[in-house]
This record gives structure tokens, C-alpha cells and sequence, in this order.
């Protein structure tokens, strides 16, 4: 069993920026890859980012690339989303998960955290 718990999210002004955590608790964090994943209401779970377990290769939505980038540090249990450049589409719910395959779409990912809402307005 693998416990995530997210933190960092909150309001921000367009344009701003933010950086979630989701801390790792339970099995070996390095044997995973972890996700980010997001949901807006009323739409579908969405896949944001992944890195692999030594964050030798990472995967962004299209998206989202040039903004948002995913890092981890192992040492720490903790897999992070840098976020810039917000928009008012990027408000959701943001979940972390971690998955021992490789995969962009959230039926690989076994774990789940409970999310953290991002409101990005003005």
C-alpha cells in the first residue's frame, strides 16, 4: 500500500505560478512512477504529468508543456508540479498516483492521493 498526500494548491491570480507536493508514505517510493492527474468539474480525469523512478524520463499533456514540470526527489518521498504560467482552464483538482508500470492514463496508476484544488482567477 502506498500513501499520497498532495499540498500546495490554493488561489492564484492568472499568470501566477504554483508548486504542489505529494508526499509518498507506505512501499519503496523509487519502485513507482508517479503521475499528476487533474479534474475540473463536471469533466473527466485528465493526465497532467508523469516521471519515471529515477525521473530519467518524463511525460507532460501537450497541453502543458513549457509550464508545468514534474520533478521528485526520492530521498524525500516526494514527487512535485511546478505550475507557471496559470490559466483560468487550469483550475481543478489536482490528484497524484503512482503506478508500478509506465503510463499517461489514469487507469495504470493503483494509488491515488485525495487531491488539492487549484483556482486560478481574478
Amino acid at each position: 500500500q502506498v500513501r499520497l498526500v498532495e499540498s500546495g494548491g490554493g488561489l492564484v491570480q492568472p499568470g501566477g505560478s504554483l508548486r504542489l507536493s505529494c508526499e509518498a508514505s507506505g512501499r519503496t517510493f523509487s519502485d513507482y512512477t508517479m503521475g499528476w492527474f487533474r479534474q475540473a468539474p463536471g469533466k473527466e480525469r485528465e493526465f497532467v504529468a508523469a516521471i519515471t523512478w529515477n525521473g530519467g524520463r518524463v511525460y507532460s499533456a501537450d497541453s502543458m508543456k513549457g509550464r508545468f514540470t514534474v520533478s521528485r526527489v526520492n530521498a524525500k518521498n516526494t514527487m512535485y508540479l511546478q505550475m507557471n504560467s496559470l490559466k483560468p482552464e487550469d483550475t481543478a483538482v489536482y490528484f497524484c498516483a503512482a503506478t508500478p508500470q509506465l503510463g499517461t492514463v489514469a487507469a495504470a496508476y493503483r494509488y491515488w492521493g485525495q487531491g488539492t484544488q487549484v483556482t486560478v482567477s481574478s
